[in-house]
């Protein structure tokens, strides 16, 4: 089964700084480990946010399994992303008001559908000891490292078990160490949970952790098709 399949995709917007892109087809499985490179600007980070579904296309079809993901109304849209997907992001993201544990729990929070139980709070207990940070969960992320507020990103995306996992370029304000502590972290999460793993990055040092990588400017002129 097949848990990305793109075809046709087209965006664009206009503007002094005006971008396109195209993407005739893209085929991903269940489960794969995949790395995106590429220059600055191409549109990798677009991409990632095409298939959160935080951007639509002009054009084309993007599934999610055997979810047409453009095709969702946005509240089905943002419902999907919630347990379907999740997305681990450069800055962080975290809410500095909550606490980590709370952090890790927004996706119930956010869900009007779900509620923070204790099951949700036994959830982030674990999340948090398979990344070291067990006696974190009531710190609030100002009082956390680069590298710990990494880690509390990666629990909170992996809360719901997603089947697809979004990382973007989530390496790039850390040390050497801390970035390959982060991809082994995310590689580990996606494949104890069967995940689809996307990850853009721009540190060559990293790929060797990756089972496939995908160069975004090969991929936007058709050189990709698989």
């Amino acid at each position: 089964m097949s848990a990305i399949t793109i075809n046709g995709l087209e965006f664009s917007y206009a503007g002094e700084r005006g971008f396109s892109m195209r993407v005739s087809s893209l085929e991903i499985a269940q489960s794969d480990r995949i790395a995106i490179t590429g220059p600055s600007g191409s549109g990798k980070t677009t991409l990632l946010n095409l298939l959160a579904g935080t951007l639509l296309p002009a054009a084309g079809e993007i599934r999610i399994g055997d979810t047409c993901i453009n095709r969702l109304s946005d509240t089905d849209r943002r419902r999907f992303r919630i347990n379907q997907i999740g997305q681990v992001f450069q800055a962080f993201e975290l809410l500095d008001y909550l606490s980590v544990e709370e952090n890790i729990l927004l996706p119930r929070l956010i869900d009007p559908a779900q509620s923070a139980s204790g099951v949700g709070r036994e959830r982030a207990t674990e999340l948090l000891a398979t990344v070291g940070l067990a006696d974190k969960a009531a710190y609030f992320p100002a009082s956390l490292s680069h590298g710990e507020r990494q880690r509390v990103a990666v629990c909170r995306a992996m809360f719901n078990r997603p089947q697809l996992l979004l990382a973007d370029e989530p390496t790039g304000n850390l040390d050497q160490a801390n970035k390959q502590n982060v991809v082994d972290i995310l590689v580990e999460q996606a494949l104890s949970h069967g995940s689809t793993l996307l990850m853009v990055t721009h540190d060559r040092s990293l790929l060797a952790s990756f089972a496939r990588v995908i160069d975004f400017s090969e991929l936007t002129a058709g050189g990709v098709s698989t």
